[in-house]
């Protein structure tokens, strides 16, 4: 199970911190991620994460702005967003995967319920 948290209203510009904690069977999660959806588009990626060596993989449009890490302890994983943008509006699920694809939704076998995040201009 995955559990998102962490979004809300912003205005362009400021910084907001998205939680995943994954809970259950967590043995078998090798890459975590962070995609978005917006109204009317489809599901993206933004970020990904392996839990052993940490490597770390983002979305060109939020290279240098949003930062992912995690707590192996705490199998819990964040995605810092800075200077977020009116384009950064949507739905943010975080998801779990076996396989190491980490750009690839369809690689992804859980995914936790969503958190929204809404940046006004």
């Amino acid at each position: 199970q995955l559990q998102a948290s962490g979004g809300g209203l912003v205005q362009a510009g400021d910084s907001l911190r998205l939680s995943c904690a994954a809970s259950g069977r967590t043995a078998y999660i090798n890459v975590m991620g962070w995609f978005r959806q917006a109204p009317g588009k489809e599901r993206e990626f933004v970020a990904a994460i392996t839990l052993s060596g940490g490597s770390t993989y983002y979305a060109d449009s939020v290279k240098g702005r949003f930062t992912i890490s995690r707590d192996n302890a705490k199998n819990t994983v964040y995605l810092q967003m800075n200077t977020l943008e009116p384009e950064g509006t949507a739905v943010y699920y975080c998801a779990a995967s076996r396989v190491i694809m980490p750009t690839y939704a369809r690689a992804y076998d859980y995914w936790g319920q969503g958190t929204l995040v809404t940046v006004s201009s």
